[in-house]
């Protein structure tokens, strides 16, 4: 039997049976895409079989990237309040003793490489995020029973959704799960895991109302019982311990012994509320395929990252961030949907590389004797001997870089760039005209953006554009050591008129920008909506932009083919 939806947001979309996206799932991965498309003017349904968002902290760190993709969802001044920024980590030795620190201090992406947040206030900031769309709606209570996808016949998702013992049928262009590792849309697309399972159980118990200012996280390099202790926002406090082979989780979950283990480590703490105790085993593992037809997996749905590393959650933002401006322009019909199958050819090869990097870091923190720890442990005192050692370690160099390498750029350029097409660039401060220092994103905003230097005409890159009816915002960039010469205006055009028009312009203070187009003997570079590079151009050289215009071809739908 049929009833209607019930979204919890503003919008008129009860009696809406079709959605160009729908995504199931209410968790950040599933949240932050809704946004993302909300931003792009996307008629979005998010389907959540619970009846609100998650209420308990479950991830308690996020990064610089995915802070600057909810500033791409226009909720960073929501955010960013209820985020302890910049907090590192300090490792103990089985003795107890302090013997390295990772307390990253550059900014790269416009935010602290490492940020203490709770969950179940970024989802709820999230949800209440989307009333701002009239196209965007969320149905909580809605459990996604059954789907038919109609393959290329019909392009169309048929979906049986469940909702207080009746049924309501609807379809979608696009179905995007984002509903857990045990993702039931995976299961019923026969979609495997691979990768592995571990053993090892971890005992979580968060505390509230802590005593202790101390902003860092204290690692316990302990082979008797490795444990984390990792401060959060609001007084909030996280233990973190290792269980031994036989130790049964049950018995672990009982109080005495959870405050007797917390005491072993902070005498103070042992005294605090108890908010939320749970065991949990750790995965590492990615599913063998990230889309199926016109259906992807996103988040734990498609990856399974351990702990360590605190990259899980932040992994499924970063699905978010690739696959949304690639939905929208699909299903605005100015891109093919062969752009899709770019996402996992983009995101999978990253994925698997922050899971091998947080397996790596698990092995580290679990020493199974105190010789093991005695080695591994003096050996990275040796090594912070070595300043370019110590910095790759302090400054969290060995975290993979967000760069693609297969994908929608231009790959075949010059190699000796800094930021090589198909990486991330990086969000400096930005000066504009008149004195006010903005983050670049800022000034970019939502579509492709064309960083040009002084001298690069940017009419033939446009021109592959226009066509397609995607916008490309041209921003002229003045350099370091160069000042203004014009005074802003609404629509600012350039001193040179063979350069063309530009949207804005803005001084590169820090000189970010000009190393990395000078670094690849270019003129100009062209940024993604997800602020990736797609590709660089010299100025008095049309085969760049014609490269750009041949990509373009390529992924271009049918009614808005380039000739």
């Amino acid at each position: 039997m049929n009833t209607p939806l019930a979204p919890t947001s503003a919008a008129p979309l009860v009696d809406e049976t079709h959605f160009p996206v729908v995504i199931v799932g209410a968790g950040p991965t599933g949240l932050i895409l809704a946004n993302l498309l909300g931003i792009q003017g996307i008629k979005t349904l998010v389907l959540e079989r619970s009846s609100n968002t998650v209420g308990e902290p479950r991830a308690v760190t996020i990064d610089d990237e995915s802070l600057r993709t909810v500033q791409a969802a226009g909720l960073i001044e929501q955010v960013l309040p209820h985020v302890v920024q910049g907090y590192g980590v300090h490792y103990y030795s089985w003795r107890g003793q302090e013997f390295a620190r990772i307390e990253p201090s550059v900014v790269e992406h416009g935010f602290s490489k490492r940020n203490a947040f709770r969950q179940q206030f970024l989802v709820a900031q999230l949800r209440d995020g989307l009333q701002r769309f009239e196209s965007s709606a969320i149905c909580f209570d809605h459990e996604l029973q059954h789907f038919r996808d109609e393959g290329e016949q019909g392009n169309l998702v048929h979906l049986e959704v469940a909702h207080a013992g009746q049924t309501k049928r609807i379809s979608c262009n696009w179905l995007v799960a984002c509903d857990g590792g045990r993702s039931p849309v995976r299961e019923q697309l026969g979609i495997k895991l691979t990768g592995s399972s571990y053993d090892e159980k971890w005992l979580i118990v968060d505390l509230l109302d802590r005593q202790s200012a101390f902003r860092h996280t204290r690692t316990y390099c302990d082979p008797a019982r490795p444990a984390i202790r990792l401060p959060g926002p609001d007084g909030t406090l996280r233990y973190e311990f290792m269980l031994h082979e036989g130790e049964d989780p049950d018995q672990m979950l009982d109080d005495t012994l959870v405050r007797s283990l917390i005491h072993a480590r902070e005498p103070a703490d042992a005294q605090l509320v108890i908010a939320r105790k749970v065991v949990y085993a750790f995965h590492a593992r990615v599913a063998e395929r990230w889309q199926s037809g016109h259906v992807f997996l996103a988040g734990d749905a498609a990856h399974l990252t351990p702990p360590f590393a605190g990259q899980g959650m932040n992994s499924g933002v970063r699905d978010a961030a690739n696959l949304a401006w690639k939905l929208a322009a699909v299903v605005q019909g100015r891109m093919s949907a062969s752009l899709l199958q770019s996402y996992e050819q983009e995101r999978k090869p990253h994925a698997w590389s922050l899971i091998k990097m947080a397996v790596r870091i698990g092995t580290f923190m679990q020493p199974k004797s105190v010789l093991a720890a005695m080695l591994s442990q003096g050996a990275l005192k040796l090594c912070s001997l070595y300043p370019p050692v110590r910095d790759y370690v302090l400054q969290l160099k060995f975290k993979p870089k967000p760069r693609f390498f297969q994908g929608f750029f231009v790959a075949s350029q010059v190699q000796s760039a800094l930021v090589p097409p198909g990486q991330l660039l990086s969000q400096p401060q930005v000066e504009l005209p008149g004195g006010t220092q903005v983050k670049l994103d800022e000034v970019l905003g939502h579509d492709f953006a064309l960083l040009a230097m002084h001298g690069f005409d940017a009419t033939d890159l446009l021109a592959a554009f226009a066509p397609l009816g995607l916008v490309c915002k041209v921003i002229g960039v003045v350099a370091k050591s160069d000042d203004f010469l014009l005074r802003a205006s609404p629509a600012l055009a350039s001193a040179n008129r063979s350069e063309g028009p530009r949207d804005a312009t803005l001084r590169d203070v820090d000189g970010v920008i000009e190393k990395a187009i000078r670094s690849a003997g270019a003129d100009a570079l062209l940024l993604r909506p997800d602020r990736y590079v797609m590709a660089y151009l010299k100025a008095n050289n049309s085969g760049d932009s014609q490269a750009v215009a041949q990509l373009l071809r390529e992924f271009s739908s049918p009614q808005h083919r380039i000739t």
